[in-house]
């Protein structure tokens, strides 16, 4: 399975890390942080972070590929993994097609791009790829150390599973939101879903798990912001975040949605690590 993250770790924007955050996340025991938003290809910011650490891993979910050529990250990886051995994961992926002019198919880019990491000597074991579908989830078992699906729920990580076969990683992400009102748990974790319900691959995705298109118009139902962005206390969220260890995941990227995320990380790491 290649670098070991660990059962839990922290997904944010890249933008939320700082050193200071790096090294509470790794005395807290999480195993790994995921750099979010398309971080750039020079990898800077994983660099920064693992730069300030000692032992937590950092991974990117994801660059994207339409963003930052394959070369220039190949490079990148090779610079990061010469420092810092072992603790750099390689999250890449096709981002989100409605947002590229980009002609080529999803599929094929990712095929193409994979081969261009391949050339320039960037390991299997060293990179992972953001899937969804079946087609995806099976070339990343096949191309890279596993699969690192996002916004999805544990049922998915059971197909998912089922895809991969055993041996490679299942790291999904699962949004959180700590706070045992409801109502006030949906308005803090609906904005963090939303934004995805106007593109067609989560969409399609989130139909086959069963939701409906009542569901996914507007700004979601209230079932799907429950199953998406699993809020309560802290032993409830964490139990919704370990369902996706008992589906199949290796390993749980958690995004906390509340406003100061920090007394989550502290909350859910007395619980799950």
């Amino acid at each position: 399975m290649g670098i070991e993250l660990g059962r839990i770790g922290i997904w944010q924007h890249e933008s939320v890390f700082t050193p200071d955050l790096a090294r509470e996340l790794e005395e807290l025991g999480y195993g790994a942080i995921w750099l979010g938003g398309s971080p750039d290809g020079d990898l800077v910011k994983a660099e920064e972070l693992l730069d300030a650490t000692k032992t937590i891993k950092v991974a990117t979910g994801i660059v994207n590929i339409w963003k930052d050529d394959a070369a220039t990250v190949a490079e990148s990886y090779k610079r990061i993994e010469a420092k810092h051995p072992g603790r750099f994961l390689l999250g890449i992926g096709a981002g989100h097609r409605e947002h590229t002019a980009e002609f080529k198919k999803p599929y094929a880019a990712l095929v193409e791009y994979l081969d261009a990491l391949d050339a320039a000597g960037v390991p299997v074991e060293g990179r992972v790829l953001a899937a969804l579908g079946p087609k995806v989830i099976k070339l990343a078992g096949d191309r890279t150390a596993g699969a690192h699906p996002y916004l999805m729920t544990p049922e998915h990580t059971r197909q998912a599973r089922e895809i991969l076969g055993d041996g490679p990683l299942l790291a999904p992400e699962q949004k959180v939101v700590l706070e045992a009102d409801p109502a006030k748990a949906r308005e803090i974790g609906r904005p963090g879903v939303k934004f995805y319900l106007s593109l067609v691959n989560y969409t399609n995705s989130l139909r086959k798990l069963g939701f409906t298109d009542e569901d996914l118009a507007g700004e979601g139902s209230d079932k799907l912001i429950d199953a998406l962005a699993v809020h309560g206390d802290a032993e409830t969220v964490a139990r919704g975040v370990t369902a996706h260890l008992e589906a199949g995941a290796d390993h749980v990227n958690i995004q906390v949605l509340n406003q100061d995320p920090l007394p989550v990380y502290r909350a859910l790491a007395a619980i799950l690590l």
